[in-house]
């Protein structure tokens, strides 16, 4: 089954899907607690209260009864507490893609301690989790049975409670992803260049922003607008004038995001990559918004490069897209200044 973008606009690109091919609500760490603990958890994630977060996290460890790899991936507790020192560690990738891009940067600090990390992922990332520090090889996951040896198996999104991660340590080494190859052919330097992301596929199309309610950023001066939205079958054009940055394999839309001064997005795969590239980024929040956003403000605990902009009513854009509107006239007529100046572009 193919997953559907907003408002009919067509099945999201296989790059852009999760590893079952259909997309799904945003999973949690949580995933099989119920009740209260369920909902503590979630409420000690959005404050940013890791501790407390873990501490539920190994309360409901000491009563999960049962077995491993039983039932549908994206739901199983796959790691139960086995010391990972000087193991063979394998990492299975059962949630999303951008879920795997946020939590892979946790193989750094788990192959301080193991012997060796093998990550389980899905094959549209190989390319660049292959290149990222901590990562010893990095084999396609399929419905199958691992082709690897290993003594300790673990779910990426586990890791951060494994190794009992505290704040610091979370942002402390972004970016850890690496577009490959060579960098790509320069933009004009009288520009200031931004890459749109607007829809997040038919699973959560809260998410999703019609296309049109971003025209107001086409009319800003020193401003040129770039499509990184996969393009789908039978789409309407669109109703402002964009630059085709498309790619359809996720590693050419790395390459091509550094090639940006910003990266504006919806709440999907694309903010991840942004941001675990270390590349400015502004992801567009709906109401409420997935945990790992917070609860307030427009830092990103989980991205330093990343500034988030949230509805202040459930489907209503408005709000978000007028603030990013005035902040980005106003970082663009800044760009233009430094620019006639010969001075490097201003920090967003």
């Amino acid at each position: 089954m193919s997953a559907v973008n907003l408002r009919g606009e067509g099945p999201v690109p296989a790059a852009w899907r999760t590893n079952t091919g259909t997309a799904r609500p945003g999973a949690r760490l949580g995933a099989q607690m119920t009740g209260d603990a369920e909902t503590n958890w979630m409420a000690a994630m959005r404050a940013g209260d890791l501790a407390h977060a873990w501490t539920i996290n190994a309360r409901d460890l000491r009563q999960l009864s049962t077995p491993k790899h039983v039932g549908p991936r994206h739901l199983q507790r796959i790691w139960r507490g086995e010391p990972l020192d000087d193991a063979r560690v394998l990492v299975r990738c059962y949630h999303g893609l951008g879920d795997t891009i946020q939590f892979i940067r946790f193989a750094r600090p788990l192959r301080a301690i193991a012997r060796e990390v093998i990550v389980w992922a899905q094959p549209e990332l190989l390319t660049l989790i292959s290149r990222c520090a901590g990562v010893d090889c990095a084999i396609p996951l399929h419905d199958g049975a691992p082709a690897a040896e290993f003594d300790v198996d673990i779910e990426v999104m586990e890791l951060p409670f494994a190794l009992r991660t505290d704040k610091e340590a979370v942002s402390a080494d972004v970016p850890y992803i690496a577009a490959p190859g060579q960098p790509g052919q320069p933009l004009d330097p009288g520009f200031f260049h931004v890459g749109l992301v607007w829809s997040a596929g038919a699973w959560d199309t809260r998410r999703s922003i019609p296309l049109r309610l971003l025209a107001p950023l086409a009319e800003l001066r020193h401003v040129r607008l770039h499509r990184l939205q996969p393009r789908v079958a039978d789409e309407a054009p669109a109703p402002f004038a964009l630059s085709d940055l498309t790619s359809p394999e996720i590693a050419g839309l790395a390459h091509n995001m550094s090639r940006l001064d910003l990266v504006i997005t919806v709440d999907t795969m694309a903010a991840h990559l942004a941001g675990a590239m270390g590349i400015p980024v502004w992801t567009l929040l709906c109401m409420p918004c997935d945990w790992r956003w917070g609860e307030a403000g427009q830092a990103a605990l989980w991205y330093p490069s990343m500034r988030l902009f949230r509805q202040s009513r459930a489907s209503d854009w408005s709000h978000v897209i007028d603030g990013v509107g005035r902040t980005l006239a106003t970082h663009s007529d800044l760009f233009a200044s430094e620019h006639r100046n010969g001075r490097c572009h201003p920090k967003l």
